[in-house]
């Protein structure tokens, strides 16, 4: 059946608003947005009630990685500095070591249990040994959880940095899966020091690049900015993996620097990428799931379990262990972040890899992979607030909104505006503004009063449930405002 551009757009609309809608109503249940998109993107496929043939793995693979692509400079470019800094070293040892221990111990596994040679093994185990950052986290603020203990800046940073290493291993053991007689694993150590030397270097230039173009190129429309940096980002990329770089740690790396420099429409800048990583999540899932065969699933249904449950009860868990040993990390910690392995749709990208390289058992590698991440988005996807309880790691996210005084124009502003409610235990309902032990420097702006906004002076009298706007310097002056309101 041919499709005219009508019928793509119709199918692709479509499908886009039924995820959206069912993830906006199941995912107050804690059902991770992640498995719904593909199960609605399996229900569209050939063999569900859709009957959309797709099994063009080229295509899932060049839009994987796009997806991929944006999705990272997104989570990079809202990565705050002062946030990463105490867990850098954790964070990296993780997205690393940690990667490397669990793609060795499940290939070991999985060779032992199946038909497949070690290096199958060790290729199936680099497809899945980066965690996915957008599951864990969409659940996290859908529940309203915070973690203690600097626990989600590590995840973030693990998350958003693991992937350009579990590229490297997939693209690595499906060249020597298929050169076996030629190839040698002693040859990855220098492939792996030039991509990732190479990978970390762009990224730094172009990071700081970006954001001299934009705050210097003056361009007339606002609305090209958007288009400016995508380019950047795009070229970033494709550049990097030109020169033998890794890409995908150049495109992290350069949104981090941009993220962390003053720039103009930074904020605007932001929530736009914050939109286009949440299209390309749901478009990149979608594509998935029509791109996997349920009836071939079946057959592997026994073998996908049991390497699931070897790689969240064992291969996560030590690489854990392992990686923090040298960290102060409390076991409560690292019982978290073992938990927190949560595998997402860029396993199922790299899965693409050898199927497009004609390994032999792609295809079984490609449908065990789809199983052990929808076991692991429905076993750990569903319990992480649960498990954070449990350890006494969980604690209530309320982190007053901030706007940064001149961001959009790309000044360097010291001040903040902040929001601060004041609730039912606040000491400061009944008093005036005067009786206050408010900092010098800090000033109530206005006062959201159950929707009529106040302009405050010293006599005002504070009430229960007034919004706050709050100018401030810096975080230190916000705990002393908080101090004087008694929250």
């Amino acid at each position: 059946m041919n499709f005219t551009i009508e019928d793509i757009l119709l199918g692709a609309s479509v499908l886009l608003l039924i995820s959206i809608l069912i993830s906006k109503s199941l995912g107050r249940f804690g059902i991770p947005a992640l498995i719904l998109f593909l199960g609605v993107g399996m229900l569209a496929g050939s063999e569900g009630i859709g009957g959309i043939h797709f099994d063009d793995s080229l295509t899932a693979q060049s839009m994987g990685s796009i997806a991929l692509t944006l999705i990272l400079f997104s989570g990079g470019l809202d990565t705050r500095w002062e946030n990463i800094r105490p867990i850098l070293w954790r964070g990296v040892v993780l997205s690393t070591l940690g990667v490397f221990i669990t793609a060795m111990l499940l290939g070991v596994f999985v060779s032992w249990v199946t038909g497949f040679t070690l290096l199958e093994g060790l290729l199936l185990g680099s497809i899945v040994s980066s965690t996915d950052a957008a599951a864990v986290f969409s659940i996290l603020r859908s529940k309203n959880l915070g973690l203690k203990h600097n626990l989600r800046p590590t995840l973030e940073l693990e998350s958003g940095s693991n992937d350009p290493m579990a590229y490297f291993l997939t693209v690595s053991f499906t060249y020597l899966v298929m050169n076996q007689e030629e190839a040698s694993i002693l040859q990855l150590v220098p492939m792996f020091l030039m991509q990732m030397s190479i990978g970390g270097a762009m990224g730094v230039a172009m990071g700081r690049g970006m954001a001299w173009v934009i705050n210097n190129i003056k361009l007339q429309q606002e609305g090209l900015y958007p288009a400016l940096t995508l380019g950047m980002v795009i070229f970033t990329y494709a550049f990097t993996n030109l020169i033998s770089g890794n890409g995908f740690l150049a495109v992290y790396i350069a949104a981090v620097v941009l993220g962390n420099k003053n720039f103009i429409h930074k904020g605007s800048l932001t929530r736009f990428y914050d939109g286009v990583a949440w299209l390309m999540q749901i478009m990149m899932f979608l594509t998935l799931g029509l791109l996997v065969f349920p009836s071939e699933m079946l057959p592997v249904i026994g073998t996908g379990l049991l390497i699931s449950l070897f790689l969240m009860l064992v291969a996560r868990p030590v690489s854990v262990f392992l990686g923090l040993a040298f960290f102060k990390v409390s076991l409560p910690e690292k019982l978290y972040i073992s938990w927190v392995g949560l595998r997402g749709a860029v396993p199922i990208v790299f899965a693409t890899y050898p199927l497009l390289a004609g390994v032999e058992k792609s295809g079984m590698i490609f449908n065990i992979v789809f199983f052990i991440v929808l076991t692991s988005v429905m076993l750990q996807g569903t319990t992480l607030s649960v498990v954070a309880k449990w350890l006494g790691l969980s604690e209530r996210d309320n982190k007053p909104k901030k706007i940064q005084l001149g961001e959009e124009m790309g000044y360097d502003a010291k001040n903040a505006l902040v929001e601060v409610e004041l609730t039912s235990q606040s000491t400061a309902i009944g008093k005036s503004i005067v009786e206050l032990l408010f900092p010098r420097t800090a000033l109530i702006v206005l006062i959201d009063r159950g929707g009529k906004f106040v302009t405050p002076n010293g006599g005002t009298v504070l009430e229960s449930n007034d919004k706050l706007l709050v100018m401030v310097d810096n975080d230190e002056e916000l705990e002393k405002v908080n101090a004087a309101l008694g929250l």
